[in-house]
């Protein structure tokens, strides 16, 4: 197994991971991207390889490995690849003058401050049928039927449209400046940010061919780490800095967003997300799945610095 041992550390395990991740992903965009217009290859390119913490490609893989007797081979990457396009799209959109207009992601100038609104816009909205393409290829590489793969591209596009992240950043959109409940705040953050995280896991699942009822335990496990993820990300906006982050710090507060922090406090905000990482953990061992390296993943997203 090559999930965290105590030797190493998650932090550890994540950099190797993301390691892999990212040369898959650029093997991917080397073949997708050769007959690309070069005027919108460059800021897909951009966007996708700007670093980052890999989670959800990386989420992925360790769910195949925890309910496959096979190691995570090239095509089990590619798929988890699909993820991060999916999630690079959105971060290209979420960063728009229109939306939360942010000059800084993963460190860097966000893609729209490189190359211009409009084409940032069109590269995100590229990324869509570009990762449901790698998606198919390499479910279809793995041996997986016509209908399994549907299944497959239909998890991924239900995360990623109105019932998922699109529905989600509207709802984050409609609550900014407005009092928000705790039921209305988890709703917009269960879409926006867990749906993906939640399709992460079950995606892996598929790659492997498990069964229904393990599929929808990964996916809950993704859900309530999802919720944690988000968690821990508002608390970081409050405690953070932005050479630490990546982006701007108390971004959220500028744009009259509601936070967990904000409505809880900061302690009761933390317990939640650790609840949360708790109920993620609850999912796998109740569906018989063992796995360290998932749960030890879920714990780290309560617990990272960044």
């Amino acid at each position: 197994m090559n999930g965290p041992t105590a030797a190493q550390g998650v932090p550890a395990f994540l950099a190797a991971e993301a390691e892999r991740v990212e040369r898959a992903l650029s093997e991917v965009l080397d073949e997708q991207l050769a007959d690309w217009p070069a005027p919108l290859a460059g800021p897909v390119r951009y966007a996708a390889m700007g670093g980052g913490k890999r989670f959800r490609p990386i989420l992925c893989v360790s769910a195949f490995r925890a309910v496959s007797v096979d190691e995570p081979g090239a095509a089990v990457y590619r798929i988890a690849c699909a993820l991060e396009l999916i999630h690079a799209y959105s971060l290209v959109h979420d960063d728009l003058p229109c939306m939360d207009d942010s000059d800084l992601r993963r460190g860097r100038p966000t893609t729209h401050r490189v190359h211009g609104a409009a084409v940032a816009a069109v590269a995100g909205a590229a990324m869509i049928p570009l990762a449901c393409r790698v998606l198919d290829s390499a479910a279809a590489e793995l041996g997986l039927s016509a209908a399994e793969r549907a299944d497959a591209l239909r998890e991924l596009c239900i995360a990623a449209g109105a019932a998922g992240m699109v529905g989600g950043q509207w709802l984050d959109l409609e609550a900014e400046g407005r009092d928000v409940t705790l039921p209305g705040l988890e709703r917009v953050h269960r879409a926006k940010t867990g749906a993906l995280l939640a399709a992460a896991p079950a995606l892996g699942g598929r790659a492997a061919r498990a069964g229904q009822a393990v599929i929808d335990a990964l996916a809950s496990y993704g859900r309530s780490l999802g919720l944690a993820f988000q968690i821990a990300d508002d608390l970081l906006d409050v405690t953070a800095r932005a050479a630490d982050l990546g982006k701007p710090a108390g971004r959220d507060e500028v744009l009259g967003k509601a936070t967990f922090p904000a409505l809880l406090g900061i302690d009761a905000a933390r317990a939640r997300a650790r609840a949360e990482a708790d109920a993620a953990v609850a999912a796998l061992r109740g569906a018989g799945i063992q796995s360290p390296e998932l749960e030890a993943l879920a714990r780290f997203a309560v617990d990272r610095a960044r």
